[in-house]
């Protein structure tokens, strides 16, 4: 585990960035000391780098946190988007830095303009943006956030939370018993009302993704107690079966 400072420290970030980011749901801590200090683990720098590596990227930090929360984010697959990215912007640096130098060395009386051309990094950024946040339900997402405040992501952030602690009061129990469900039904609701259309496929897909490890399964189980992220992923399940029967 790593305090706040130390992750400053190790990552160029102020404190006070790193504080906003568990604000507004980007990067939670793994957990918190008796004092209230946040200390982050393995996990939790993992996703620190591929938000690092999408703000190089230029993504504002909603799209970033949108991006990282779906169901079906292959980390591996951005990664090497990121990489062919990174790497078409270090080629178009380059090109103005030859540029400028060919301007210094000869009074600046090339007409030539190439250097300045992003068309194809501009091209692939698209792409990439699309298969990252194309689905209707993050372009949802997107028009339902936009204009909300930090403090408004974090009071809805912090009900989203209140769910699973409600879920952790029922882990004793079964899954598919009717408190459970209804649980389940209310996560829909929820994330329908606040954020996009959460169909049974979303939901099944969330509820792995809760279940699966990592941060997001520490902070749930973190609101609810141990295990109740993969008793919310039963009872998810549950739901989804019971909804595709109807």
């Amino acid at each position: 585990m790593m305090t706040v400072h130390e992750v400053s420290r190790l990552t160029g970030l102020s404190v006070r960035t790193l504080q906003y980011y568990d604000k507004i749901g980007l990067l939670r801590p793994a957990e918190r000391t008796q004092a209230g200090y946040r200390l982050y683990d393995g996990a939790a720098l993992e996703r620190l780098q591929q938000i690092l590596l999408f703000r190089e990227l230029e993504f504002p930090l909603k799209q970033i946190r949108a991006i990282l929360s779906r169901a079906d984010f292959d980390r591996a697959a951005a990664l090497e988007q990121q990489i062919a990215l990174l790497r078409m912007k270090k080629e178009h640096l380059e090109n103005l830095l030859a540029f400028a130098r060919g301007i210094q060395k000869n009074g600046g009386k090339t007409m030539d303009f190439s250097a300045f051309d992003t068309t194809k990094m501009d091209e692939y950024a698209a792409q990439a943006k699309k298969a990252w946040g194309g689905t209707a339900a993050y372009r949802e997402f997107e028009k339902k956030s936009r204009g909300r405040t930090a403090e408004e992501d974090r009071v809805l952030a912090d009900g989203l939370m209140a769910i699973f602690t409600r879920f952790g009061a029922l882990k004793d129990g079964a899954p598919e018993a009717a408190p459970a469900q209804a649980q389940a039904a209310a996560l829909q609701a929820y994330l329908t009302a606040h954020y996009y259309t959460c169909t049974p496929e979303i939901l099944r897909g969330l509820g792995r993704m809760y279940a699966a490890g990592g941060e997001m399964t520490d902070n749930i189980d973190a609101a609810g107690g141990p295990g109740t992220a993969v008793f919310a992923a039963r009872a998810i399940e549950a739901f989804c079966g019971a909804s595709a029967a109807e």
